[in-house]
C-alpha cells in the first residue's frame, strides 16, 4: 500500500515530461470551461401528446435487460425531445419501486431544461413519465437518493445556482413541493441510511465556484430534509464528485481539487448537535490521471465525475473505501480510462490504481464511468466505451464489470448495448450530460444512463444480474446437445438434452432480478433427458408472465436459456 499523493506537489526536478504535458492539457481544458447551468435559451412549450412517436428501444440479454424511461403514456419514444444526465433511486423496502430523474429538453431547438422524472412499479420493466417537476421552470443537474425507510429525494438545481429538494414520503409516486436546499453547480446528494444518530441526514455538496454561498460548498439537513443548514466550506474545495456514508455514519466526499482527486472525511457530520460540520482527514487518491472535460466525445460536458462508495457488508471488506473515475491518464496520455483505487484503512491511504477497462488501446475512450457497492460487498462498475466503434470515431457502447473479492480481481468486461453515436440529438448544447448513475442491491445493479440508439438523446434503465453475465458456453457441444421448446410458452416449456457421459446436471430458474424461483433438476444424467417447467415456483404457485432465465450447469460449466412465459 502507498500513500496517495497530489501531483502538483512534486519537486520541480522530479517532474516527468508526461506530467508537464498532462498538466498543460488539463489547464487548457480549464480555460475552455463554458458557462454553467444557466438559461440562455428561451422555454418553448411543447405538447407531448402531439409529438411524432415511434417504438421505443428495449433489449434483453443473458443477465440484463434495458428499457427506455422517457416515454409517452403508451411506452413510445417521442421524436424531437432530449433527455440526459439521469440519476436513480430504488426503494429498499420495495425494489419494484424505482424512480429516475433527468434533464428534460422538450425540444432540441432549445437548451432550456426542466426536471424530468419517471417511475416504475414493476422492477423497471415499464415506466411512467408523468411530466416534469415545476413545468416551465429552468432546472438542471438532477440527483436522486433514498433513505432506509423507502422515502425518495430529488435534488434539483435552479438558474440562480440554488437547489431545491423534492420528497416522496408516503410510498407513492407524486413529488411534494420544493424545499430550498442551498446549493451550487454540479451538486451531489447523499442520505444517511444507517440506524445511528445520523439516520436520515441529507448531505449535499457542489462546485463552490458556482454557488449561492460564495466559496462554500456543503450543506446538511438533520430534520428529514425539511430545512438545510447554512453553507460551510469543504477541505481542499473538491468538485465534480459524489459522497458516501459508512456503517458508523462517517461521511466521505470525493472530487477534483486542482488537478488531483481528493477524499475528505467527516467523523461528526452525523451528529445533529454539532454544527457547523467540520472535516477530520484528507487523502489524495492516485488514479494516474485526473477529472477533465469531455473533449471531442462530450464537448461541453465532463469526461465523467468521481465516485466514492463504502463496503457496508459483514464480509471481509467491511469498511473498505473505494474510489473510481473516468480520467485523462497521466502516464500514457490515454484520453480516457476508467480507474479504481481501494482503501482498507478508512480512507486514510489508497492503494495503487487499477484500470477497469481491459482493452489495450491508448486511443479508445472510457467515459461516464460509475460505481456502486451492493450491501453484500460486491462492487459494480459501468461505463461508456469506444473500443467497438470505427477507429477514430466516438461511437460508443455500454460496458460492465464487477468484483466479489473487494476489488482484487474483476469479471471480464461485458458489452451490454449496441454501438451508438453520442453526438446525435444535441439539444442546442454539445453534450450528453455529465454523468450516469447506478444503485446496487444484492442481486444486481440498477443503472440509469443516456444513449442515442433511438436516433436522439434518451434515458434508459438497465438491470444487470452479474452472476448471469459472461456465462461460459459449453466447450463440448459435440458430446452434449440441448434444445428447449416452445418459446415463448403459455402452458409449459420442455428442456431436452443428451449427455454422452455421466455428468452432474443442475437446472435452475431465475427471474430478471436474478432471484431463483425453482430448481428443476439436480442429479447425475447420462443419455437423453427431458425436463418440463410449467411456470410455477418451488411452492407450486404460478409466476407472473415475463422473461425468465434457466441456468443449466454441467460440472462447473454453464449455459443460460432465456424463455418467455406468456
Amino acid at each position: 500500500m502507498i500513500k496517495a499523493y497530489k501531483y502538483i506537489r512534486f519537486p520541480k526536478l522530479l517532474v516527468h515530461t508526461s506530467l508537464l504535458l498532462f498538466t498543460n492539457f488539463f489547464l487548457a481544458q480549464e480555460k475552455q470551461e463554458l458557462p454553467k447551468e444557466i438559461p440562455d435559451d428561451a422555454f418553448i412549450a411543447v405538447d407531448r401528446e402531439s409529438m411524432v412517436k415511434r417504438a421505443s428501444f428495449s433489449m434483453n440479454g443473458n443477465g440484463f435487460f434495458t428499457v427506455q424511461v422517457n416515454v409517452d403514456n403508451d411506452g413510445n419514444d417521442m421524436i424531437g425531445d432530449a433527455a440526459n444526465e439521469p440519476s436513480i433511486a430504488v426503494d429498499p423496502t420495495n425494489p419494484e419501486r424505482i424512480v429516475i430523474g433527468w434533464r428534460q429538453f422538450d425540444t432540441i431547438d432549445s437548451n432550456f431544461r426542466q426536471a424530468g422524472n419517471a417511475y416504475s412499479l414493476d422492477g423497471g420493466l415499464t415506466w411512467t413519465f408523468p411530466g416534469v417537476l415545476s413545468p416551465g421552470e429552468f432546472r438542471s443537474d438532477p440527483v436522486l437518493d433514498f433513505d432506509k425507510d423507502g422515502n425518495l429525494y430529488y435534488n434539483s438545481l435552479r438558474s440562480t445556482y440554488a437547489c431545491d429538494v423534492f420528497k416522496i414520503t408516503d410510498g407513492g409516486n407524486d413529488w411534494g413541493a420544493p424545499i430550498p436546499a442551498q446549493g451550487g453547480d454540479k451538486q451531489w446528494m447523499r442520505i444517511d441510511r444507517t440506524e445511528g444518530v445520523g439516520a436520515g441526514n441529507n448531505y449535499s455538496y457542489w462546485n463552490a465556484a458556482f454557488s449561492t454561498c460564495g466559496k462554500e460548498g456543503f450543506t446538511r439537513s438533520t430534520d428529514g430534509s425539511n430545512t438545510f443548514e447554512d453553507c460551510v466550506a469543504v477541505a481542499e474545495n473538491p468538485s465534480w464528485g459524489t459522497m458516501a456514508v459508512d456503517t458508523d455514519g462517517v461521511l466521505y466526499v470525493v472530487g477534483r481539487s486542482g488537478n488531483s482527486i481528493v477524499v475528505v472525511k467527516s467523523l461528526q457530520a452525523k451528529n445533529p448537535n454539532i454544527a457547523p460540520v467540520s472535516w477530520d482527514a484528507t487523502s489524495f487518491v492516485n488514479l494516474d490521471g485526473s477529472l477533465g472535460l469531455g473533449g471531442t466525445i462530450n464537448p461541453q460536458g465532463l469526461l465523467g465525475q468521481a465516485w466514492v462508495d463504502v463496503d457496508v457488508s459483514n464480509g471481509p471488506g467491511r469498511g473498505n473505501v473505494y474510489v473510481a473515475a473516468s480520467v485523462i491518464r497521466m502516464s500514457n496520455n490515454d484520453p480516457g480510462d476508467f480507474m479504481f483505487a481501494r482503501s482498507t484503512d478508512g480512507g486514510m491511504s489508497f492503494e495503487d490504481p487499477v484500470r477497469i477497462n481491459t482493452d489495450p488501446s491508448e486511443n479508445n475512450v472510457q467515459w461516464f464511468g460509475t460505481m456502486s457497492v451492493a450491501p453484500n460487498g460486491r462492487i459494480d462498475m459501468a461505463w461508456l466505451d469506444t473500443r467497438d466503434g470505427i477507429a477514430g470515431s466516438d461511437s460508443t457502447a455500454l460496458y460492465f464489470s464487477y468484483s466479489e473479492d473487494q476489488g482484487t480481481t474483476w469479471s471480464p468486461n461485458m458489452k451490454l448495448s449496441p454501438v451508438f453515436d453520442p453526438h446525435i440529438g444535441y439539444p442546442q448544447q454539445d453534450k450528453m450530460g455529465d454523468y450516469m448513475d447506478m444503485v446496487s442491491d444484492n442481486n444486481g445493479a440498477h443503472l440509469s444512463w443516456t444513449n442515442t440508439i433511438n436516433g436522439g438523446q434518451d434515458v434508459f434503465y438497465t438491470y444487470i444480474t452479474p452472476h448471469l453475465l459472461g456465462i461460459n458456453e459449453f466447450s463440448f457441444f459435440n458430446e452434449f446437445q440441448i434444445k428447449w421448446y416452445p418459446n415463448p410458452f403459455s402452458e409449459q416449456v420442455t428442456i431436452e438434452f443428451f449427455c454422452k457421459n455421466n455428468e452432474k446436471i443442475t437446472l435452475e430458474v431465475f427471474d430478471i432480478l436474478g432471484i431463483k424461483k425453482i430448481t428443476l433438476l439436480d442429479e447425475n444424467v447420462v443419455g437423453k433427458k427431458q425436463v418440463k417447467w410449467n411456470g410455477t415456483n418451488s411452492a407450486g404457485a404460478k409466476l407472473a408472465s415475463g422473461v425468465y432465465f434457466i441456468n443449466l450447469k454441467v460440472n462447473g460449466q454453464s449455459k443460460v436459456l432465456k424463455v418467455i412465459f406468456k
